[in-house]
């Protein structure tokens, strides 16, 4: 048995770990080191612990060819710890990995030595590994991704082309944004006429045309970032947010004017992130005309998250992750389990004329009906827009989590109008089609008490004049006041007559 599977092979002691196992990566980056530990649904686990330490590996590593003495002593320190915490969270399954610095560099050895003695095994991935890697990632949280997936990392960059689910074409550049810095430096077009070159000799100018740019890397997040705080943007979630190719130019200049102290104040940013910004927009902006790619939009998933996907079967690959997400979020907050699923097919036949992107809106905020449950009665409504809006979620744009919000504010107690900031984020009438929804679930709700009998012998009805509850003799009972003002309050919501029939 290896050093790592002694290590980690002590079995969980509680209950929640036995139930739930624990999964962690360390990734040995060129500009970070960082320990993600994983747990919940295997289509899309929840972050447990996330913590990086800025080694800076691949700081000048173009003009040595080896990991700085400083980088590779604080890279030790970082991994004594990681592997420590690991051991503590009773991780069963950790996985260490290490990018372009370790791979080239002359004494990236030393590095695999020294993780060795602490128990773990470091996987040296090639570039065309991490290329699919990243590709993995957008795919598991954007799965309907079709574009270019551009991994900006400290000591590479990587393009992948996905489409239809799947992965084709990668390549890998050594154009990390601890690498640029020098060459950018010289004066005159040096640097964009390189990278042009690089594009073309690999063969992929144009190969974007017409299609998004898919950004993973913390440097992009950052620029996405800076941008949300420059234009006041009124959901500060980064993944899927979207930047046309002029604001990249826009904010190449507006960089350029500022000084690092000034984009930290600007940007909420680092000190480290702050520092790579300009070269890491300069290289977007060319990438971005010799791919002729016509927007961005910024993952939050990317290598480590495809690993874990790439290691899935297919029919787990094949879910829905915003649904499994929903679903769990649902079983950890809500009163009853399942009641979601039975509660979006009890709804589901007054919206029969929506169209399937709507109906999964729809279904998510059925799955999430309940999350308010526990909050002060006066802040359940806000309680369910704060989850909407600022959920881990994946795989929905900011409209979506508008809808959400407004379905589950509505169904909560808070009533017919948008709170701030949803009016910004979605048109007037995927609000009001939310706040049907929302109507649907608090009679559903208040009928079944979030019980699943009622909603399996009863059934709601829309014939064109009336809004009809189908109830069986024996249940009658249960049409009682609060239920008989909630049925109300939905059929004028769609312009029908409440009707009551015993069948």
């Amino acid at each position: 048995m290896s050093v790592a599977a002694l290590l980690f092979r002590k079995p969980p002691t509680t209950a929640a770990v036995a139930v739930d196992p624990r999964t962690a990566i360390i990734d040995i980056g060129s500009n970070s080191i960082r320990l993600v530990v994983y747990r919940g649904p295997a289509r899309i686990p929840a972050i447990l612990f996330n913590e990086k330490v800025m080694a800076g590996l691949g700081r000048g590593l173009a003009a040595t060819g080896s990991i700085d003495r400083s980088a590779l002593a604080a890279a030790r320190t970082a991994l004594a710890r990681f592997a420590a915490v690991a051991r503590e969270m009773e991780v069963a399954t950790l996985r260490t990995i290490a990018t372009a610095a370790v791979r080239d560099a002359a004494n990236g050895g030393e590095l695999i030595a020294a993780a060795t003695a602490l128990g773990l095994e470091v996987e040296i991935l090639s570039g065309e590994q991490e290329a699919r890697g990243a590709g993995e990632g957008v795919l598991s949280a954007i799965p309907d991704a079709d574009g270019i997936v551009g991994d900006l990392g400290g000591g590479s960059l990587e393009l992948v082309r996905v489409r239809a689910g799947r992965i084709e074409d990668r390549v890998s550049f050594p154009l990390g944004v601890l690498r640029i810095a020098a060459v950018r430096a010289r004066r005159g077009k040096v640097f964009e006429r390189m990278v042009t070159r690089m594009i073309r000799d690999a063969g992929w100018t144009r190969r974007g045309a017409g299609l998004p740019l898919y950004l993973v890397g913390g440097s992009w997040r950052a620029l996405a970032q800076l941008d949300m705080n420059l234009t006041g943007y009124p959901l500060p979630v980064i993944h899927q947010y979207s930047m046309p190719v002029a604001t990249i130019v826009r904010l190449g200049r507006t960089i350029a004017h500022l000084r690092k102290p000034r984009l930290r104040i600007i940007g909420g940013l680092s000190s480290g992130r702050a520092g790579t910004l300009s070269d890491a927009t300069a290289l977007l902006a060319v990438l971005l005309r010799e791919l002729g790619a016509t927007s961005t939009i910024v993952s939050a998933f990317g290598l480590r998250e495809g690993l874990l996907f790439a290691m899935l079967d297919a029919p787990t690959r094949a879910l829905d992750p915003l649904i499994v997400a929903a679903r769990e979020e649902g079983r950890l907050l809500g009163r009853f389990p399942e009641h979601g699923d039975l509660l979006d097919r009890w709804i589901a036949p007054l919206f029969a004329h929506e169209p399937p992107a709507l109906a999964r809106l729809r279904h998510v905020a059925c799955l999430l009906a309940d999350v308010g449950w526990r909050a002060n009665p006066e802040f359940r409504a806000e309680r369910g827009v704060e989850i909407a809006l600022h959920g881990n979620w994946v795989a929905i744009e900011a409209s979506g989590r508008a809808m959400v919000a407004q379905a589950l504010f509505t169904g909560l107690g808070g009533g017919p109008i948008a709170p701030a900031p949803l009016a910004l984020l979605a048109t007037a009438e995927e609000l009001q089609a939310a706040v049907a929804w929302g109507l649907a679930i608090r009679l559903g709700q208040r009928l079944s008490g979030g019980l699943a009998g009622p909603l399996q012998r009863t059934r709601i009805t829309d014939t064109g004049t009336s809004l009809v509850l189908h109830v069986a003799p024996e249940d009658r009972d249960l049409y009682g006041e609060a239920v008989e003002r909630r049925h109300a309050a939905l059929a004028a919501k769609l312009t029908l007559k409440a009707k009551v029939e015993t069948d």
